[in-house]
């Protein structure tokens, strides 16, 4: 697959390496996502130096490392290094010698931790005092998070805030999808992302199909021999420390239970013994904490939590309930509990990405700070509720994931629902001007003459907006 949707992040690694001075590079994110294509990318285009750690031991380790720096200094891999250390000042005064800048990157940087902890606090002092004058810059990444956070990211880490660049690889963009697959019917563009969400990984083995999601997700995820039937597992077996532990709370969740007294319940344990559980999947990307639109994020107590990725989504809602089924059914067994569960998980997808676009499709002509959604016990809930950036007007809407054309009628039923709703006091007023809108994947015609406060927005306008938040 191309490299696509990541010039954000490569124009900052490229500004670092013109700057001419020393630096520290801090990149993490949970795995999958293309965090050593991103540096492979840059190390190609500024001849630097990339290699991945394994999790053999330090001396092994310190072995490979002097192999791959032996192609730009001769005679460094001739050496026995005994620590981290000894390595390290030989790379500085052989870079001085021939103003080797680098990039240097260290990627998969916690298999190094977990075998030598000492490191992080030996990178310390060797950021601090021998690359000073030695001038190089040096890259860190890891998919395993909480080794990051302990490693680098905490203000407790030796490395804390010595980092010139320090971000997060998030998801590549659902705008990006048409570019990467070659599908440009917003239909198809919505089955993909309810399927793969926005992990490159996924996208590159989900290609070769094309549309066909269906027999992507059969090959690929829903059979036994599917190289993802035990994606989320190895996911979380693949943190260090494992967060298998963390499994249940992940199954609570995509089997219904959203509030933390719900999860708890369904775990059979006490509501108090959850906080950290819940805090540590926030950290490493799998749930997300949700509540209703203008609530106090810090006080509020009606507080869902809700699987972040629509992978992760469909693989605990159809795999994880069914592996024993999965592993003797036929293809067609397979897909009926597919089929079961796919108009939940595509309405899910399709409210996530409209919330997402709404913010960049240009409505009214006005700046909108980020969508949210409302709900609250026996009042109406809202889709999509978003306030423009002067705070002037107030949008409402609903998103209708139907898998055909809207019609004219399909509109004009969804502007009925709109309009009996209430809008509760606590994220609307008299001075605000209301709006309305109606997502919709695909229209059958132009829905005709509408009331001026209601607005229609097709997947077309959807995912160009997707597309836009990133050029």
């Amino acid at each position: 697959m191309d490299f696509i949707n990541r010039a954000d992040e490569m124009n900052r690694l490229l500004q670092v390496v013109k700057r001419e001075s020393p630096a520290l590079v801090v990149l993490w994110g949970r795995r999958r996502l293309g965090k050593s294509r991103l540096l492979t990318e840059w190390c190609q285009q500024v001849n630097g130096t990339y290699w991945v750690a394994d999790e053999s031991g330090p001396a092994i380790q310190r072995r490979y490392l002097a192999e791959e720096l032996g192609a730009v200094f001769p005679g460094f891999a001739d050496v026995s290094y005994p620590d981290w250390t000894a390595l390290l000042n030989r790379l500085s005064s052989e870079a001085r010698q021939i103003n080797w800048r680098g990039p240097l990157v260290l990627d998969e940087f916690p298999y190094l931790v977990s075998g030598a902890p000492e490191l992080p606090s030996v990178l310390q002092k060797w950021v601090d005092r021998e690359n000073r004058a030695g001038g190089i810059v040096l890259a860190l990444s890891g998919s395993s998070q909480r080794m990051m956070l302990d490693s680098v990211l905490n203000a407790s880490a030796p490395l804390y805030g010595r980092a010139d660049e320090c971000f997060k690889i998030e998801p590549l963009s659902p705008g990006y999808i048409g570019q990467a697959i070659s599908i440009s019917n917003p239909q198809s563009l919505l089955d993909f992302y309810t399927c793969w969400g926005g992990v490159a990984r996924y996208w590159e083995l989900a290609q070769p199909f094309h549309d066909r999601y269906r027999d992507a997700l059969d090959e690929r995820v829903l059979s036994p021999l599917g190289v993802l039937h035990d994606e989320v597992n190895r996911l979380l077996r693949e943190e260090m420390p494992s967060a298998m532990p963390l499994r249940p709370i992940m199954d609570a969740i995509g089997l219904g239970a959203h509030r933390t007294s719900e999860i708890a319940a369904r775990l059979q344990t006490p509501v108090t013994s959850l906080s950290r559980s819940l805090t540590q999947l926030q950290q490493l990307g799998y749930i997300r904490r949700e509540i209703p639109y203008g609530e106090n994020e810090k006080n509020s107590k009606k507080a869902l939590y809700r699987l972040s990725d629509p992978f992760l989504r469909l693989w605990v809602t159809v795999v994880a309930p069914h592996r024993g089924i999965l592993q003797t059914a036929s293809k067609a067994v397979r897909v009926t509990w597919l089929d079961r569960n796919w108009s939940q998980l595509r309405a899910q997808a399709w409210e996530e990405l409209c919330r997402m676009a709404l913010p960049h499709v240009g409505l009214l002509n006005h700046e909108w700070q980020p969508a949210g959604r409302y709900w609250t016990a026996n009042q109406n809930e809202w889709d999509i509720v978003c306030t423009s950036l002067d705070n002037d007007i107030l949008l409402l809407g609903e998103c209708k994931s139907l898998s055909r054309s809207a019609t004219k009628t399909d509109i004009e039923k969804t502007i009925r629902v709109l309009m009996t709703k209430t809008i509760p006091d606590s994220i609307g007023n008299r001075r605000r001007q209301h709006e309305y809108v109606i997502f919709v994947p695909s229209l059958d015609k132009e829905p005709g003459p509408l009331p001026e406060n209601i607005h229609v927005l097709d997947g077309q306008r959807v995912f160009d907006a997707l597309k836009s938040t990133r050029e």
